[in-house]
């Protein structure tokens, strides 16, 4: 999980996006030429219909990222079965066979014109709405802690391994007693409480907020560096330490951030400081990973890594993992008005909603900053296989909140 992942002040507030497991194992397989079911979006009036000519800034946006990142889905759609719907959550998005060709097709681009010329030639773009008018957009990034091998002031904090105690039950693991009985896994307090096994310590701060990141990369002084991926939680539910520090009045709405958190952690000491973390009940375990293509994130929700600015979250209830979307919205952190694309490879917790994602901004701090200023409406456009688009009768859109046109 990177799992999605609201940043800082959002993040502490909310869940995190940390990546969810995977769409659940598609049905038995139909055939890739049996008409379609159409559904199950939520009902949503059509206010005109789309086209690229009139995507915001389609001529001049950045192609070259996104298409990568959607190759790297295609690498997964290409392992899967033809007769596969996308997503049996999304049949409206069709099978993986319809998917194939655009796949091969895009591996003839040479640069972001020629790149455009063959999207234009493959997908039609179908505007998505919510019943309710809601959309709203945020962003998330991969951390980059400093860390010790070995327990070293101030890194004196495991960044918690795997437990071999653990007991995989979908989202309530099971802890396994020495008598082999099972039991709900244990809460943060009584987890810390009772010691962890650790693939490397960093600032106790950190760690909390890696837990909330559910990801990120950890850098030692020999120069090492490895990612800490998601691989389990305990079970409990997320609770926000922040809301507890605000009610409690040992910090402000201004502070309510990571910096502001750390500065008071800080000052509180390690007693109090471990107070507030365990009103969080929440508690994730990570893997010690190669960093492998330093300019790429961690792994998403469909098993490939982010990219900057063209990985998104979305909600897996509704959209299938791997689709090209395109976005219109406004972030300081984007240079104010900004529109692009992106391919649907990440989800988290918080991302509810038909017009909701939440884009991968990229590693370390800066990344971070520019992620934290994202929060605001917008537009999401999917792009689908002319002849899945096709297929969707107008009046079918009308009921599921398309918009759709030719390109």
């Amino acid at each position: 999980m990177l799992r999605r992942i609201l940043l800082f002040a959002s993040a502490l507030v909310l869940a995190s996006c940390q990546s969810a497991s995977p769409p659940p194992a598609p049905s038995p397989k139909p055939s890739p030429t049996r008409p379609v079911d159409v559904g199950p979006l939520p009902p949503a009036a059509i206010e005109r219909p789309a086209s690229f000519r009139e995507l915001p800034n389609w001529d001049v946006a950045p192609i070259e990222l996104p298409l990568s990142a959607f190759k790297r889905s295609c690498v997964k759609l290409q392992d899967r079965s033809a007769g596969d719907f996308m997503a049996n959550v999304a049949p409206w998005a069709g099978y993986v066979a319809e998917w194939l060709p655009a796949c091969d097709a895009v591996n003839d681009a040479q640069d972001d014109e020629s790149a455009r010329r063959i999207l234009e030639s493959l997908f039609t773009p179908v505007e998505i709405s919510d019943p309710s008018g809601k959309s709203r957009f945020t962003g998330y990034f991969e951390p980059l802690y400093e860390a010790r091998y070995t327990p070293t002031p101030p890194f004196t904090e495991p960044v918690p391994a795997l437990p071999a105690d653990l007991v995989p039950n979908g989202a309530s693991p099971k802890q396994r007693l020495r008598n082999g009985a099972l039991r709900p896994y244990p809460s943060r307090a009584e987890i810390t409480t009772s010691g962890v096994s650790a693939i490397a310590y960093a600032h106790p701060a950190d760690v909390f907020f890696l837990q909330i990141q559910g990801s990120g990369r950890l850098q030692f002084p020999d120069g090492r560096t490895v990612r800490a991926a998601y691989a389990a939680h305990n079970g409990h539910p997320f609770r926000s330490t922040a809301n507890w520090l605000m009610e409690t009045g040992r910090i402000t709405a201004g502070e309510a951030s990571m910096q502001g958190i750390r500065a008071w952690m800080d000052r509180a000491g390690p007693v109090e400081t471990r107070m507030a973390m365990n009103q969080n009940p929440r508690f994730v375990f990570f893997r010690a990973l190669p960093e492998g293509d330093a300019a790429l994130g961690p792994e998403g929700a469909q098993a490939v890594p982010l990219t900057p600015l063209s990985s998104m979250a979305v909600d897996t209830d509704i959209h299938p993992l791997g689709v090209p979307m395109y976005v219109q919205t406004t972030a300081p952190g984007l240079g104010g008005d900004w529109a692009g694309m992106l391919v649907a490879q990440d989800t988290g917790g918080a991302i509810k909603g038909a017009v909701r994602g939440d884009l991968y901004f990229g590693t370390g701090p800066e990344a971070g900053e520019r992620a934290g200023t994202m929060n605001a409406p917008g537009r999401l456009w999917v792009f689908l296989p002319k002849g899945v688009a096709a297929r969707i009768h107008m009046s079918d859109m009308a009921t599921l909140g398309f918009h759709a046109g030719a390109p």
